[in-house]
């Protein structure tokens, strides 16, 4: 049964994934046919992108590294309160 909801989910993203024709005629050769819409309308457009694109790089590589190891070793830390605390 989850097959056969799937699989027409899949095939309809699949298709709407991938630029039209005209779509791809409007995009600069890097995006050629893998976005839908008007292409850049100028060079900061791509300076814009990358920059957001290296701050969400360094947030992911931020946000896995406190999460695996977090460092927190004073012991007056608020997560030592919460872990010791003594039940009334």
């Amino acid at each position: 049964m989850k097959k056969i909801i799937i699989t027409p989910i899949a095939v309809a993203l699949y298709s709407a994934s991938f630029a039209c024709d005209v779509c791809k005629k409007q995009q600069p050769k890097v995006l050629r046919g893998i976005t839908h819409g008007a292409g850049p309308q100028s060079n900061w457009d791509y300076v814009i992108v990358v920059a957001i694109a290296a701050v969400v790089l360094v947030t992911l590589f931020y946000s896995v590294k406190w999460l695996i190891k977090p460092g927190e070793q004073q012991a007056d830390h608020i997560k030592h309160s919460i872990l010791t605390h003594d039940t009334v």
